[in-house]
């Protein structure tokens, strides 16, 4: 019997159509811990390849730092592959824009050496505003909890995704649309804020006023992104996105409530940038050789002694857009095991191996118990988490200077035996290690 037609085709034949459109797959690189892995410096190594690099949630509160040609690029909003002078940057549907911070990251990269970037940057019209009333909001609600306050970054993400949810937020495209009905609806968001909050300050007429000049400033980067990629998919584009943010951060499988307010992880790269399962290729987890995370919240590797000292310090672990020191302890593999159910990644890049060139032995959680008890997966209580005993395997370090080498045979052998280590634990490929800042530290395995 025959396969049934449509408009003259074939079903088979066109859902085999359907599956050539999705031979250009988009490379997707992911925190696989609390953030701060270096996923900047990962995504700048890929953006030389890329044709489009895409940021698909979160907003100015994720920092990634990029070295590249001696100096150093700090981006909030901003894709950190637009240093590639190759690229189309976008910023998706799924990002919240706070536009005053938005033009003075574009104007403080460009003193560094940005180049080009009016003609390679695209916004999305469906991406939502962040307004400085947010930010107002998120440090008093930081106040309000106190001594259990979340670490936010008080950047008004999290108040920005709430008036997104409760809809009543305000996208792009109102404020490129006519302007009495974006005012309309400032009026309406500012109101309610001032209801729930009375001592929010608000300006409004200078506000509109400066956002009347804002919608002229970011018009000319302002499309559709979904059919963009789309298009991008058709042509055979080679895409990049890049995950702000980390796994144990995401909203929904995260150390909740000491999380972010988006998702983080492979599903928000798909409701991020509006685009489908099988277009996914790649997904690449960054993974630091140690666990870093900034704020509060449990920590089960965590090293409150010289330990964590010393990585703190020789990481240079310090926020960079919080600028607060980062909480430091040991490589935790059940919370990475963890994050790859949870992302599927295919391949590794593990970061800062040179930050542990000077200890003689090295710690790896490989276990956790509760109430004395083995188990194999990662508590979804806080309280649970709080509870964790943890068993440790002890590795030999290697005690020898890292950071010159650029060949994986060239490594000390124990420093390659805590790669393998890692990559038989996983059962995922250690594809890169990191021993150094700069793009040319990256050393492929």
């Amino acid at each position: 019997m025959s396969a049934p037609l449509v408009n003259g085709n074939s079903v088979n034949s066109l859902s085999e159509h359907r599956r050539n459109m999705y031979n250009s797959k988009v490379t997707v690189v992911l925190g696989a811990q609390w953030g701060d892995e270096g996923k900047g410096k990962v995504v700048d190594m890929l953006a030389t390849a890329a044709d489009v690099v895409c940021r698909c949630q979160g907003g100015n509160n994720a920092g990634h730092t990029v070295v590249a040609n001696g100096r150093e690029f700090d981006f909030h909003l901003l894709p950190s592959g637009i240093i590639n002078e190759k690229c189309i940057s976008i910023i998706g549907n799924g990002v919240v824009i706070h536009l005053p911070g938005l033009f003075d990251e574009l104007e403080k990269n460009a003193a560094k050496g940005l180049h080009d970037y009016q003609n390679r940057l695209i916004i999305s019209d469906r991406a939502h505003l962040v307004f400085d009333f947010h930010q107002q909001v998120d440090g008093m609600q930081e106040a309000e909890k106190g001594g259990k306050s979340l670490g936010t970054t008080k950047k008004g993400i999290g108040p920005a995704y709430s008036s997104k949810a409760t809809r009543n937020g305000i996208r792009v495209g109102d404020l490129l649309g006519d302007f009495n009905l974006f005012k309309e609806k400032f009026l309406s968001i500012v109101a309610t804020y001032q209801r729930l909050f009375p001592s929010v300050q608000v300006n409004v007429e200078s506000e509109l006023e400066r956002y009347r000049g804002y919608a002229e400033k970011l018009r000319p980067y302002v499309k559709d992104t979904i059919r963009y990629l789309h298009s991008a998919l058709n042509h055979n584009k080679k895409i990049l996105v890049e995950g702000a943010n980390a796994a144990m951060l995401d909203i929904d499988f995260g150390t909740y409530p000491y999380v972010t307010s988006s998702n983080c992880s492979i599903g928000g790269v798909l409701t991020g940038l509006g685009i489908p399962p099988q277009a996914i290729g790649e997904v690449i987890g960054v993974v630091k050789a140690y666990t870093t995370r900034v704020g509060d919240g449990p920590f089960p590797t965590e090293q409150k002694n010289a330990i964590g000292d010393m990585l703190q310090e020789r990481g240079g672990e310090i926020g960079v857009t919080t600028k607060r020191k980062r909480r430091c302890g040991w490589l935790d593999i059940p919370l990475l095991k963890y994050t790859s159910l949870v992302n599927g990644y295919t391949a590794i890049c593990l970061t800062k191996l040179d930050i542990l060139d000077t200890l003689p032995e090295i710690e790896v959680a490989v276990g956790y118990s509760l109430d004395g008890k083995p188990i194999d997966y990662f508590p979804g209580s806080i309280s649970d988490l709080g509870r964790i005993e943890v068993k440790y395997k002890t590795l030999p370090g290697w005690q020898t200077g890292t950071e010159n080498v650029r060949e994986f045979s060239e490594l000390p052998v124990n420093a390659q035996n805590y790669i393998r280590f890692i990559e038989n634990e996983l059962a995922i490929p250690v594809r890169w290690v990191g021993v150094g800042k700069g793009r040319e530290s990256i050393i492929n395995v």
